[in-house]
């Protein structure tokens, strides 16, 4: 029961009137609804029926009451829950005041389950979605493992394609550069067209320098391979042809020089103290340094024995230095003609009149043009390969300091200044720069007059396409 305040505005106690009324029925109604739930007829049937006791047979009566007392323990065990989860949900009333206004917000237990077995349903659903989830997520993780492992050995096949036809271009370019190489060696040292020597049969003495057979390519092999192959065994054949080529000119080459009195190892080795330079690495048409590999290494080797022999055939003065006949004095030891003493006399004495003209016994560079002491007038003809001629006891000369000769090319004249009795050519060879007897030169066979020959014409080619 509220008391009523005894002192109150008009609109205070309106107010006050009408929330006393609310309670008043408010509390009515909940009695009400009370004493119903209080007196409901399904308890009083539970009661009346749970108070009769059956009359049955032999046990019935027990089994009956074992039975309802059952019945009535799950009962009162539906109702406590029931009881306890309506007490979770209770009528509410909230009082709104607003400018002096008073409203009333009834929030019902009906409609507060009803919330509730939403926001229920609503976390149910998503628990459920979300064990779904969960549950797939277990079941494909091997898939996904599968997938992924496949996807990471199919990276690792590409890469290695990738990888694999790197190598085969870079391949590739290295023989196509050989093969360049090798049919510019061709072309340079013997003149002959790459593919006509190529279509050439084999000589006789090659060292099984077969053809290249398509049919030896394996079909089983990518287009790439079979590509390399084709042209590894074309390079292979041609580079055979090639050294067995180059080894026959040096072999000849080197029996001529010999005949010549003429040590070719010893001047192989002296060509070869002269080179040098920085190093620079071989590198491909791919830009990658590479090795020319075991065969271009001989064909090297071979090019620059017989390029050296060959040269120094060519160098050695076999031609006459003067056109007459009468030689006056040999190589080796004499009697001084002026002492009358021995003396070594390291060249060859040629009579004739003065002005007679003096030739180049070589192709070769005129390196000195002067006076030297006990020559007189001399003049020096440079021919390579360490081998030098000199023409002494002139009257005059024909050629400047580096002019470029021919053999029998005219270079001075004839005549008598320096130590010398007389109108003659002193004629020198040196070879490094130690006199040599010219008479083995000069008094060549025509088996090494011809393989000179050969080499001449093949240098002369060289000098040609290089200065072209």
């Amino acid at each position: 029961m509220v008391s009523k305040p005894s002192i109150l505005p008009r609109d205070s106690q309106q107010i006050w009137a009408k929330m006393t009324a609310f309670h008043a029925s408010g509390t009515v109604h909940r009695m009400t609804r009370s004493t119903r739930r209080e007196s409901r007829p399904e308890d009083s049937r539970v009661a009346t029926t749970a108070g009769r006791a059956p009359i049955t047979r032999g046990g019935g009566l027990q089994k009956t009451t074992r039975w309802g007392r059952h019945l009535s323990s799950q009962t009162t065990g539906l109702r406590h829950w029931r009881q306890r989860f309506n007490a979770l949900f209770q009528d509410h009333e909230i009082f709104i005041r607003t400018h002096g206004h008073v409203r009333f917000l009834r929030i019902s237990a009906i409609w507060q389950k009803r919330v509730a077995l939403t926001a229920a349903l609503v976390l149910l659903a998503w628990a459920g979605a979300t064990l779904a989830i969960v549950i797939n997520q277990l079941l494909t993780a091997d898939e996904r493992a599968a997938v992924a492992q496949q996807q990471a050995a199919a990276t690792a096949s590409e890469k290695r394609i990738a990888q694999y036809r790197d190598r085969v271009a870079e391949t590739a370019a290295d023989l196509e550069e050989r093969q360049a190489l090798l049919e510019s060696v061709a072309e340079t040292h013997f003149g002959i067209d790459p593919a006509a020597m190529a279509a050439q049969p084999p000589v006789a003495g090659e060292a099984k320098a077969e053809p290249l057979k398509t049919s030896a390519i394996d079909p089983n092999l990518p287009p790439e391979a079979q590509a390399l192959a084709r042209l590894e065994a074309r390079q292979e054949g041609f580079a055979s042809r090639l050294l067995t080529a180059v080894n026959d000119r040096a072999t000849k080459a080197e029996a001529a020089v010999a005949k010549l009195g003429l040590n070719p190892a010893a001047i192989v080795r002296s060509a070869a103290t002269g080179r040098g330079g920085p190093f620079i690495p071989f590198k491909g048409r791919m830009g990658k340094a590479r090795a020319l590999g075991p065969s271009f290494a001989a064909l090297e080797s071979a090019l620059f024995r017989m390029d050296v022999l060959e040269r120094t055939l060519v160098a050695v003065p076999s031609g006459n230095p003067a056109n007459v006949l009468m030689m006056s004095s040999g190589f080796g030891y004499r009697s001084d003609p002026f002492t009358g003493a021995g003396a070594m006399h390291a060249g060859l004495d040629f009579r004739g009149p003065v002005g007679t003209p003096i030739l180049s016994a070589a192709p070769g560079r005129v390196s000195f043009v002067g006076r030297k002491s006990g020559y007189g007038n001399v003049v020096e003809v440079d021919h390579g390969q360490g081998i030098l001629t000199r023409y002494a006891h002139l009257s005059g000369f024909t050629s400047k300091v580096g002019t470029q000769v021919a053999a029998g090319q005219q270079i001075a004249k004839m005549g008598s200044t320096g130590r010398s009795t007389g109108s003659h050519l002193h004629f020198e060879v040196r070879l490094n720069g130690v006199a040599v007897n010219p008479r083995r030169f000069l008094e060549a066979k025509a088996d090494v007059l011809e393989v000179k020959a050969d080499a001449r014409q093949r240098v002369g080619s060289v000098a040609r396409t290089g200065a072209r």
